[in-house]
């Protein structure tokens, strides 16, 4: 998923996107289990992060992960970004592109940058920043971060919900956004994806140089009509920003995500079940579920009976 911003405003949409994402992915987590074990609400997080990464050893001048929601808050435009890729990774694919057109050349055409574009590809930021030739030229933030399903609407409902806030974020005052260090930004994002709704997340409270503490379903609650104010503004229809939001809603009134849905049902398979035939019945009744397209926070979760 991904968003074009201009470049006078890639600063602000950037640091809103980041902040926005934390709440997003605490009431979108989708992968409770992996290989058998119970482990974060999105374990796509931590295990794509484990599985490409390229450092070796330990310390305090380790190498920055290729994948992380980044370094710090962006203060130089995309430009930062771009060259902090550059820096901070060696190439893994030594791809050399044609030659560029010349600046102010006939047609006006944009600077391909073969070379940094297939470099941008190894860098795995959850909030990636892009350029793109096409169109005559663009940059977009490709947003990674937030799961797919369990159904449709759910991702819908993620999308909107992580959109219309970024929206929202981007408009207000910086004074009040960089409050919050990046390093509780980041922390807040890892708890998200560990914890879910019951996350504590540090967040800004939206008064000068100050932030407060609060419980990743709460923040959620009290971030749907700043979303709602953000798609509104962006042209989406009020229906359906409202119809989208409603399911956002319905989860944490539930507290029922798709991973603990899983959860839940797992435990109970588990109660008659080896833990193999619990984890393959679990999977149907997902599938199962997911088919009836309708949100996961309306799916039953009383127990799961073998046929």
């Amino acid at each position: 998923m991904g968003t074009a911003v201009g470049r006078e405003d890639f600063e602000e949409c950037d640091y809103a996107v980041q902040l926005a994402t934390i709440p997003a992915l605490a009431v979108s987590g989708n992968s409770p289990a992996f290989l058998g074990h119970r482990l974060w609400d999105e374990t796509r997080i931590a295990l794509f992060k484990q599985a490409v990464d390229d450092r070796e050893g330990c310390g305090p001048r380790r190498r920055t992960a290729r994948t992380a929601l980044g370094t710090g808050w962006l203060r130089g435009g995309a430009l930062e970004l771009f060259a902090g890729s550059v820096r901070l990774h060696q190439p893994l694919l030594p791809v050399h592109g044609g030659p560029e057109p010349p600046p102010g050349g006939s047609g006006g055409q944009p600077p391909r940058l073969d070379e940094l574009r297939v470099h941008q590809g190894t860098v795995w930021r959850w909030n990636r920043a892009i350029y793109d030739p096409s169109a005559g030229g663009h940059l977009r933030i490709e947003m990674r971060a937030l799961p797919s399903g369990p159904t449709v609407i759910d991702t819908l409902a993620n999308a909107a919900f992580l959109i219309g806030l970024s929206l929202w974020v981007a408009s207000q005052d910086p004074q009040w956004t960089y409050a919050l260090p990046f390093e509780r930004a980041d922390h807040g994002f890892h708890r998200a994806a560990q914890q879910g709704l019951a996350a504590q997340i540090s967040w800004p409270s939206w008064r000068r140089d100050q932030i407060r503490t609060i419980t990743a379903g709460r923040l959620v609650i009290e971030s749907l009509p700043a979303a709602r104010e953000g798609l509104l503004q962006a042209g989406v229809v009020t229906a359906e920003a409202d119809a989208l939001l409603a399911v956002i809603a319905g989860r944490v009134a539930s507290g029922q995500t798709g991973a603990t849905w899983q959860r839940a049902a797992l435990t109970a398979a588990k109660r008659h079940l080896d833990p193999d035939r619990a984890l393959s019945l679990m999977l149907d009744r997902y599938l199962a579920c997911a088919d009836t397209g309708r949100p996961v926070h309306t799916w039953p979760s009383g127990r799961i009976v073998e046929r």
